[in-house]
């Protein structure tokens, strides 16, 4: 159970932060940069709700569910594995969570056509929130990885999966509600398409 009595502490003043063992590190550490750009992923998927109709229960269902299952890959992401660590003895993001997103990719992809080119970010609102999502989960996998190479690959194995699987659900979600309820579908890269025949391409 969190408990939470005091918004300001004053501990953080000179750049150190407390992580998930009680020690302290600094606040540019690559554990602490790691969590905090999956806690600014979740802000953005935040907003992206806020952009959700009526006709968007579905959607706004996962965007929660994520939302919770972030605080997970952040409770893990701040907390060292000690040796001999057991199930349990630790917040930890499980294979299960990853694989509902993968469930949740199928659902969502089967009545989706296949791409002929890439897909720019845009469409509705909804959507382009969701792109904007991807992009800093896209970014925290990155920051996860770096980790990674610091404190060993197999510590963050799990997360380093999940936020791959959630970008991918994020670029789904992206074009199925482009495609829903008439919207303007596939916003589709044309390579130099705005150029003028035989001009410099500068």
């Amino acid at each position: 159970m969190v408990k939470l009595t005091k918004i300001y502490t004053r501990t953080g003043d000179e750049g150190e932060t407390g992580i998930g063992d009680g020690s302290r590190v600094s606040k540019i550490d690559a554990r602490v940069a790691a969590y905090g750009t999956v806690d600014e992923a979740n802000a953005f998927l935040g907003v992206a709700a806020t952009a959700c109709g009526a006709a968007d229960s579905q959607i706004v269902a996962i965007i929660t569910r994520i939302q919770n299952d972030l605080f997970d890959v952040g409770a893990d992401l701040c907390t060292p594995r000690k040796p001999g660590e057991h199930v349990g003895d630790a917040l930890r993001v499980t294979g299960h969570q990853t694989m509902w997103l993968e469930s949740q990719i199928d659902e969502l992809n089967a009545d989706l056509g296949s791409l002929t080119s890439f897909v720019l970010p845009g469409g509705t609102p909804l959507a382009a929130h969701l792109h904007v999502a991807r992009t800093v989960v896209r970014r925290a996998e990155r920051e996860v990885v770096l980790l990674g190479e610091q404190i060993g690959r197999g510590n963050v194995a799990e997360p380093i999966r999940y936020l791959n699987r959630l970008s991918d659900l994020l670029f789904v979600m992206a074009r199925f509600v482009n495609k829903a309820d008439g919207g303007p579908g596939d916003v589709l890269w044309i390579p130099g398409g705005e150029r003028e025949p035989g001009g410099d391409p500068q």
